[in-house]
């Protein structure tokens, strides 16, 4: 079946589009406490919550709203859900007794109580569909008022365990947690995003490509699950990886071609890498994968080293950003420009306006598809 092209897909074929910027560095400039977190529905909650920022979707709605405004008002045509932590296996970190602390260990048995643990279940439902709901929410509402189309992506993070390494020294063949596991997490968050109205899904920060690989096998099983891949109404997926600090490998030891090929066979509209260390360290990873990949390519780095003197606690402000992405542009390396870690809404209407009239790197699969070369198959 040929799938019909999606309107983003088209979006990229005439420009670079722009990607919002951090979620958790803008909250932090709304000085929130523990008690605005907590609100009626955690406030008996036995552990810290505050740097559990998916939950102020849940509490603190309006400040969650007005940061989705004002990346939309600076340029923004994607914005991301609050959602990156919002599987059960990455909530139990804030509401479940870790069971080293009287001398056990996590383990697969404890992660299938975890995914079968019903309020769980139901708080990973609630924050992603709350999340969709307001990002849509308001990017329809800024697409009336300036007659441009904007789209919402579900935001899939990386999870808190690992499927390729283990945490035991004296163990290397033993793993907190099964793909199984981490296949059904991920599914649960799928459905409630897509529930909640999301464009597309994001695949983001992959740290384990393993991790992410449970991640896009469960979007697969949603799709057939529901009929999407048969009808050609599923959505379109972006996959991006985090670079390593070594200066040859991705966080996963994968080089970026191995990457591009472990990840390909899901057909995303784009692949790319975000967060790392700042875009400087960005680019060599970026160059090669642009090089490779078929597809359109995302960049949304860090904005600079971690600098807790700096306001958003990282090196870079929003014109060093927009310089990067402008290079980067400039080279023909790009499709999708934002930022992650330390970007806030000034940096990326710094992006925007860089980038406005730049050419994007170009779409060599549309232009195939578009020759009759081949089509993609649902």
């Amino acid at each position: 079946m040929q799938r019909p092209i999606h309107p983003l897909e088209k979006l990229l074929e005439e420009r670079i589009a722009i990607l919002d910027g951090a979620m958790g560095t803008t909250i932090r400039t709304y000085g929130m406490k523990e008690s605005d977190i907590r609100a009626d529905r955690f406030q008996h909650a036995g552990k810290d919550l505050l740097n559990n920022g998916d939950l102020f979707s849940l509490t603190q709605p309006a400040m969650i709203g007005d940061i989705h405004r004002r990346f939309l008002e600076a340029g923004a045509d994607i914005i991301e859900t609050n959602t990156f932590g919002a599987t059960s296996i990455a909530q139990s970190e804030f509401f479940v007794e870790d069971p080293r602390e009287r001398g056990g260990r996590k383990n697969p048995e404890f992660y299938q109580k975890i995914i079968e643990d019903s309020s769980l279940r139901q708080l990973a439902w609630d924050i992603n569909e709350t999340s969709a709901r307001q990002c849509r929410q308001w990017a329809d509402r800024v697409a009336e008022d300036t007659g441009r189309p904007r789209f919402v992506a579900g935001a899939i993070g990386p999870l808190t365990v690992s499927l390729s390494n283990s945490p035991d020294a004296d163990d290397p063949g033993f793993r907190v947690v099964t793909f199984d596991q981490v296949k059904t997490a991920y599914a649960d968050q799928v459905r409630a995003l897509i529930a909640g109205g999301v464009d597309l899904l994001l695949v983001e920060t992959i740290f384990d490509s393993l991790n992410a690989k449970a991640a896009l096998v469960a979007i697969r099983e949603v799709f057939d699950e529901q009929g999407l891949s048969t009808t050609g109404r599923q959505l379109p997926i972006m996959i991006s990886a985090a670079v390593g600090r070594g200066g040859e490998t991705l966080i996963s030891a994968q080089t970026t071609e191995a990457f591009w090929t472990a990840v390909k066979h899901a057909k995303p509209l784009s692949v790319g890498l975000n967060c790392s260390l700042g875009p400087e360290l960005m680019y060599p990873f970026l160059s090669d994968l642009s090089a490779k990949a078929e597809v359109a390519i995302s960049c949304y780095p860090n904005a600079g080293l971690p600098n807790p003197l700096s306001p958003t606690g990282f090196d870079l402000g929003p014109e060093d950003m927009a310089g990067w992405l402008k290079n980067f542009a400039g080279e023909g390396l790009i499709n999708i420009a934002g930022g992650c870690c330390g970007n806030t809404p000034e940096h990326i209407a710094a992006i925007a306006r860089a980038l406005q009239g730049m050419h994007p790197r170009e779409l060599r699969e549309l232009a195939q598809r578009k020759s009759g070369d081949r089509g993609v198959s649902a």
